[in-house]
């Protein structure tokens, strides 16, 4: 068989993909639109079974042009719900409230897991609906080329936990920034339409989790009012990592897989399906994955390095100063858009944020013996 010919027979093999998340799904779509056989496999019973239909923001501050609007310009319809969030409110450890606006949206509020009105749901009926094959229960070791891969986090680096909820509360979008609630991370409470959201996302401490949840809960029942009906507890967990090349065996790794995550603020849901899309461009386009990923992810992947180790120097009181001079002093999409870019300081600090990112994780707060915390109970590998 000639050169040629293995060509052709390459663009005629169906592409698969292991994983069903947001990255698997928005690869998987953007293949289709380009003509492409796809099979998609998952380990799990049904999509978003990470979830608990609970809320999560799809951020809005790092693509000029709006995440929406680089989501159609890909071919994915963003005809999942999403709310558009332009304002709420921050605090700082000592509780004082910081008003936050933006003129556009900061973020979108989303839902994520297995149920109707989830983004989960509804990027595999887009899926589907072109022409997809989705096979779920699926264990695969060994994909044939073409594939991708897209399984999810590795580990724990950091995790949010807490509580969904049903709530008579006025729509309302609050963050705290405590390492009391949240060690070297946030808290933070969402409300929308009688749903709510209210979680601990702590990047140290994890042994502790529920002492921070409960202290969290009730600094918000004090300062945003916060009520309760039929509260179900939920968890999850992120992985950041700055891959070499994100490919593995010959395939292009996307998502959490290959660590593509906000390392400041743990918002990975932009660069899951960003990266499905470059991986599908690669394929589509016949151009090398690595070179189309790092020149447009791995600025932003940095920047959030440089931006996690000054987080986790500033302290309490860094951070009140940071929300209160920066954050609420403007519109706040353009901080974050600028904070998330190359700005002087993350290029000053990078070099020594990278030597820390790189080193391994040492929390002393769990050796993962005799833990329940949310990766020690539902981890999908043992931690190293």
């Amino acid at each position: 068989m000639s050169s040629r010919d293995h060509s052709h027979h390459g663009r005629r093999a169906p592409v698969n993909i292991v994983g069903a998340g947001p990255a698997g799904l928005a690869c998987a779509i953007v293949l289709a639109r380009g003509g492409r056989k796809v099979v998609v496999h998952d380990r799990r019973s049904e999509p978003g079974g990470r979830f608990h239909g609970d809320f999560q923001g799809l951020e809005n501050w790092t693509s000029k042009a709006g995440i929406l609007d680089d989501l159609a310009a890909a071919g994915i319809k963003p005809d999942f719900p999403h709310l558009p969030v332009r304002e709420g409110t921050a605090f700082d450890a000592r509780g004082r409230s910081y008003p936050i606006s933006s003129r556009t949206p900061l973020y979108y509020l989303v839902r994520r897991g297995k149920d109707s009105g989830t983004l989960d749901r509804a990027l595999l009926e887009q899926a589907r609906a072109l022409g997809v094959e989705v096979r779920f229960d699926a264990h695969v070791e060994a994909p044939a080329p073409p594939a991708v891969l897209a399984i999810g986090p590795r580990r724990a680096d950091a995790i949010a936990v807490g509580y969904v909820f049903d709530t008579d509360m006025a729509d309302g979008n609050f963050i705290c920034f405590s390492d009391a609630l949240a060690p070297k991370g946030y808290a933070y409470l969402l409300v929308a339409e009688g749903r709510g959201t209210v979680a601990s996302c702590m990047f140290s401490g994890f042994k502790n989790q529920q002492e921070h949840v409960a202290r969290t809960v009730d600094f918000f029942r004090r300062h945003a009012g916060l009520r309760m009906k039929n509260a179900r507890p939920f968890g999850g967990y992120g992985n950041f990592r700055l891959p070499r090349t994100g490919m593995q065996g010959g395939k292009p790794v996307i998502g959490e897989q290959a660590g593509f995550q906000d390392s400041l603020a743990g918002f990975g849901m932009g660069y899951a399906l960003r990266s499905g899309i470059l991986a599908a461009r690669s394929i589509l386009d016949d151009v090398d994955y690595t070179r189309l990923w790092k020149r447009n992810l791995l600025p932003l992947l940095r920047t959030s390095i440089a931006n996690r180790f000054i987080f986790n120097i500033a302290g309490d009181r860094g951070r009140a100063y940071a929300i209160a001079r920066h954050i609420a002093a403007g519109d706040a999409r353009e901080a974050l858009h600028t904070l998330y870019h190359p700005w002087w300081l993350a290029r000053l600090v990078y070099p020594l944020a990278l030597r820390r990112f790189r080193a391994p994780l040492a929390d002393p707060s769990c050796n993962h013996i005799d833990c329940t915390c949310i990766w020690c109970e539902h981890g999908l590998e043992a931690p190293a």
